[in-house]
C-alpha cells in the first residue's frame, strides 16, 4: 500500500509522515486504527462536520468506536468501488458530498479523512476547494501504513487546522474567541483531563500568566487564541505537526509538564525563563504551588512495584507522578516516539533507574511484566489481560489513568486512590487463581456439559505412536 500510494502521487504526504512519526519495531499499529485519533478530534469540535472515505468495514469500526467514546453526531461516509477508484469518480463523489454539506449556518469547517485504500489509490484531497460558502474544507490522509498510532493521528488533524488558522490570521482579521484571558497565555498541547488546565492556570497566575486553549481545540475560533500566546507547553510531546505551526508563528515550545513536585518546579522555571518572567515572580509561583503538591504527595503515598505502558503519550508523566508518590517503577513503555520535548521526562526517569521504551511493542510490554513481576501493571488491554492471567492486578491506562488529573496538587493525589485499591487486590487475585487453577486450559478448555475426564492412558499410548513415527521418518531421512 505504501508503494501504491507513492506511485499514485502521495509521496510528499508519506515522506512528511515518516519524518514526523518515525516507525518503531513494528510496521503496523498494535492498537486501534490510527484514524480514530483524527476522527475523535473532529467529532469533539463544535460546528465541525466529518466525512470519511474508506472501506465500509473500516468506516463501520471507526464510527462504532467513536460513538462508544461518546460522539453524539453523524459521520459522513463516501463509499467507493473498484470502478470509482480507477476512474477518479471517488474524488468527484467526495467533492459533491462536501458541496452538499457546506452550510455556513451549521458548520465552520468540514474535515474529509481518507483512509488506507483511497490514500493508496492517490485520491487527491488537496484539490478540494479550500472554502465553500464560507465553510473551511480540511482534507487529510490518515492511512494505517503512514501514521503509527491513533495518538499521532490527532496531531495530523490538529496540525492541519492550525496551519489553516495561521494562514487566515496572517491574511487579516479573524473571529474573536468566545472567552479571552486577561493575562498573556500559555497554550497547552495535548488532550488533557478537564481539570488540568484549571490547575495549570492557578500555578501560572503569580507569574502574570494564564493557561490558554488546549490543542486539539473544541471550536475553530479557539485556534486563533491558541496561536495568540506567549509560549506553547508540549504536555504531550508527540504533536510534531502542531509544534511546526506554532514555531512558524514564532511561538517558543516548553517541554514536560507540572507533574509532581520536581516536575512542577522544573516546568515553572522553564516557563519563567521562556516568557521573561522576573525571578521574584517565578519564586512566588513555585512557593505557592510546590508546598501544596508536596503536602498532597505525602498524604497519598503509593507502595508497590508498578510497570507502565500505553499509547496515549502521557505514560512518562504518569510514571514520574507514581515515583514521586513512592512507587517503584522499573519500566515505562509508550507506543509514541521519542522527541526532544520528551527528553526532560526521559532523562529524569532514567536517572531513577527506569527503563524507558519509545515505540514499545506489545511484546516488549509483556516481557516487562514477566521480568519485573510487578504488584500492579498499567497498560493497554492485552497487557492487562496478560497480567491478570498471571494473578497480577492491572489497570487499563486509557480509561482508568488518563481519566484523572495529573498536574499540580490535584494531580498529586488523584492516582493514589485507584492505584492503592488495585494494589490491594493482589491477594484476591492469587486466591482466585488457585481456586480456578487448570480450568479453561488444556483438556478443560472449550464448552462442555460433563467435566472432562483425564485420558492419561490414551495420551501415553498416542505419545508412543508419535515417537515411533518420528523415529521412522528420521531413519528414512538419513
Amino acid at each position: 500500500m505504501r508503494a501504491a500510494a507513492a506511485r499514485a502521487g502521495k509521496s510528499d504526504v508519506l515522506d512528511q509522515y515518516a519524518a514526523d512519526y518515525p516507525k518503531g519495531p513494528h510496521d503496523q499499529p498494535q492498537s486501534m486504527c490510527p484514524a480514530f485519533g483524527s476522527l475523535r478530534v473532529g467529532l469533539r469540535m463544535r460546528r465541525t462536520a466529518t466525512i470519511l472515505s474508506g472501506s465500509a468495514c473500516c468506516v463501520y469500526g471507526l464510527t462504532f468506536t467513536s460513538h462508544f467514546y461518546g460522539a453524539r453526531r453523524s459521520v459522513g461516509y463516501v463509499p467507493f468501488s473498484s470502478e470509482t477508484l480507477v476512474t477518479g469518480k471517488l474524488f468527484e463523489d467526495i467533492r459533491e458530498a462536501v458541496h452538499q454539506l457546506a452550510d455556513p449556518e451549521k458548520y465552520d469547517a468540514i474535515v474529509v479523512t481518507s483512509l488506507c485504500v483511497p490514500t493508496a489509490s492517490g485520491v487527491p484531497l488537496q484539490l478540494l476547494p479550500k472554502v465553500i460558502n464560507g465553510v473551511r474544507i480540511i482534507g487529510i490522509d490518515v492511512p494505517g501504513f503512514g501514521v503509527p498510532t491513533h495518538a499521532e493521528a490527532k496531531d495530523v488533524l490538529a496540525g492541519a487546522m492550525l496551519r489553516y488558522a495561521r494562514n487566515e490570521a496572517e491574511a487579516g482579521a479573524v473571529a474573536a474567541p468566545r472567552q479571552r484571558a486577561q493575562l498573556p497565555t500559555v497554550t497547552l498541547l495535548g488532550e488533557l483531563f478537564p481539570a488540568d488546565p484549571v490547575g495549570v492556570s492557578m500555578m501560572l497566575e503569580p507569574m502574570g500568566l494564564a493557561a490558554g486553549p488546549t490543542v486539539p481545540t473544541r471550536e475553530w475560533r479557539e485556534l486563533y487564541a491558541a496561536l495568540d500566546c506567549v509560549a506553547v507547553a508540549a504536555i504531550h510531546p508527540f504533536y510534531v505537526a502542531s509544534v511546526r505551526e506554532f514555531e512558524a508563528a514564532g511561538r517558543p515550545i516548553i517541554a514536560s509538564a507540572p507533574v509532581g513536585r520536581e516536575g512542577a518546579a522544573a516546568w515553572l522555571e522553564s516557563v519563567g525563563a521562556v516568557c521573561g518572567v522576573a525571578r521574584s515572580k517565578i519564586d512566588q509561583a513555585k512557593n505557592r504551588a510546590l508546598g501544596m503538591i508536596a503536602k498532597t504527595l505525602e498524604s497519598a503515598r503509593i507502595k508497590g512495584r508498578i510497570t507502565v505502558s500505553g499509547y496515549e503519550g502521557s505514560e512518562l508523566l504518569v510514571a514520574r507522578l507514581l515515583i514521586e508518590s513512592g512507587a517503584d517503577v522499573p519500566y515505562v513503555g509508550t507506543a509514541c516516539p521519542r522527541t526532544r520535548w520528551s527528553d526532560p521526562d526521559r532523562a529524569w526517569l532514567e536517572a531513577k533507574g527506569v527503563t524507558v521504551r519509545f515505540r514499545a511493542s506489545l511484546e516488549q510490554d509483556l516481557a516487562a511484566v514477566d521480568e519485573h513481576q510487578p504488584n500492579l501493571a498499567i497498560g493497554t488491554t492485552p497487557v492487562v489481560q496478560h497480567a491478570k492471567e498471571h494473578a497480577i492486578p492491572a489497570l487499563y491506562f486509557t480509561n482508568l489513568i488518563s481519566a484523572r488529573p495529573l498536574m499540580g496538587a490535584a494531580g498529586a493525589g488523584a492516582l493514589a486512590q485507584v492505584i492503592n485499591a488495585a494494589l490491594a487486590n493482589g491477594t484476591r487475585f492469587k486466591t482466585m487463581r488457585a481456586f480456578f487453577e487448570g480450568v479453561g486450559q488444556g483438556d478443560t478448555s472449550g464448552v462442555w456439559e460433563e467435566t472432562p475426564a483425564d485420558q492419561s492412558d490414551f495420551k501415553a499410548r498416542y505419545a508412543k505412536v508419535l515417537a515411533a513415527r518420528r523415529a521412522e521418518e528420521e531413519a528414512v531421512g538419513t
